[in-house]
């Protein structure tokens, strides 16, 4: 038995604004029919006493420590810029007026 009825998707794509033919709403009522039986047949396995998991493989946090390297002062960081006001970059404005 159809899980889904030719109505059904007639009436999803018309929501989402799509025009299909008569051939396209059988063969997506079809293609939705034996995804439901996939997620159908998934809901059906045992999970009782599988912890939950975010990732197949164990895996470990690939992160480096923090360390204080040197850095350029703001002197440094905005001696070569074309424009400064007040210790920042200065830049055109592009919204809004002046």
């Amino acid at each position: 038995m159809s899980e889904i009825s030719r109505d059904e998707v007639a009436h999803l794509a018309m929501l989402s604004r799509l025009a299909l033919s008569e051939e396209e709403i059988k063969l997506f009522a079809e293609q939705i029919d034996e995804i439901v039986g996939a997620v159908a047949a998934v809901q059906q396995v045992d999970t009782e006493g599988v912890e939950p998991m975010s990732h197949p493989h164990s895996i470990a946090t690939a992160m480096r420590d923090d360390v204080l390297v040197p850095t350029l002062t703001a002197e440094q960081a905005l001696d070569q810029a074309p424009a400064t006001e007040d210790g920042r970059f200065m830049v055109p404005q592009i919204l809004g007026e002046e």
